[in-house]
């Protein structure tokens, strides 16, 4: 459960590409279960067997550490016959760090690993994802709709990519929020109101984000061309490289990458 959970209901949803009527969900926590299910009309399921019986998708979005504990109650209710998930079922997994092979302990052999990042809850998401090669033909397309209703889907070969889209999309917008939070902040303190140094960065993010887009040059060249000697924006990029900017972003995301090998019993 959790934000990202949400973030992935409420586009499909909305998207009408999966009725709210048709999507169970199951969480420990009753608080988060009643403010979804009363937030999107989805269904509630009492239990886990509830939620997984005659699904063609399950969706895995618990802590990694709580993984081993859902896999084991997978197969106790597949085996005592409580539940019985579809022939050609697969398990969609947006765990960060767990790689594939530990979601096929949960008696699902058709997998897909996934990072997705907190805009898929207004469909502006972008998925990282790969899967089993067993998940082919209308299954892969239905995976690709499902993602794509979130956003951007972007299928990977290797199951290593999905590691490092973690540290760069899955937590990516942590990283945009503190800049966004450091530059409201500056402008507050210059003597701007926070609601106007609020507009004026959310704008400026995104208006610049959607320029470089539609740009098609390289983000030095794009930098550059606000940059005039001697300016502004100049004082300004002299005191970011001083302060090591680009290189803690990068080590931050670096960080972020080896974490999420840890987690999953890598290197």
């Amino acid at each position: 459960g959790g934000k990202m959970a949400e973030a992935l209901i409420a586009p499909l949803v909305k998207s009408k590409l999966q009725p709210a009527e048709d999507i169970f969900v199951h969480d420990t926590s009753c608080k988060v279960a009643k403010h979804v299910v009363s937030t999107y009309g989805v269904v509630r399921a009492d239990c886990l067997a509830e939620c997984i019986d005659r699904a063609d998708l399950i969706v895995c979005a618990v802590k990694p550490q709580n993984c081993d504990v859902v896999f084991g109650a997978m197969r106790d209710v597949r085996r005592n016959g409580t539940a019985a998930v579809g022939e050609n079922a697969a398990l969609l997994s947006i765990v960060a760090g767990k790689p594939i092979a530990d979601f096929l302990t949960s008696g699902v052999d058709r997998v897909v690993r996934s990072m997705p990042n907190t805009p898929a809850t207004i469909g502006r998401g972008v998925t990282v994802w790969t899967c089993t090669e067993n998940v082919c033909g209308d299954g892969r397309e239905r995976i690709k709709k499902v993602l794509g209703s979130f956003g951007k889907e972007v299928e990977v070969a290797d199951e290593s990519f999905i590691d490092m889209a973690t540290s760069i999309s899955g937590s990516g917008p942590a990283y945009i929020f503190l800049l966004m939070e450091a530059m409201i902040d500056a402008g507050v303190h210059m003597g701007f109101s926070r609601e106007t140094a609020t507009i004026l960065v959310e704008e400026t993010l995104l208006g610049s984000a959607m320029y470089a887009m539609s740009a098609d040059q390289h983000h030095a060249i794009l930098k550059n061309s606000v940059t005039s000697p001697a300016g502004t924006t100049a004082s300004a990029m002299y005191e970011l490289e001083r302060g090591r900017f680009r290189t803690v972003v990068q080590d931050a995301i670096w960080a972020c990458y080896r974490r999420s090998l840890e987690m999953g019993g890598g290197n």
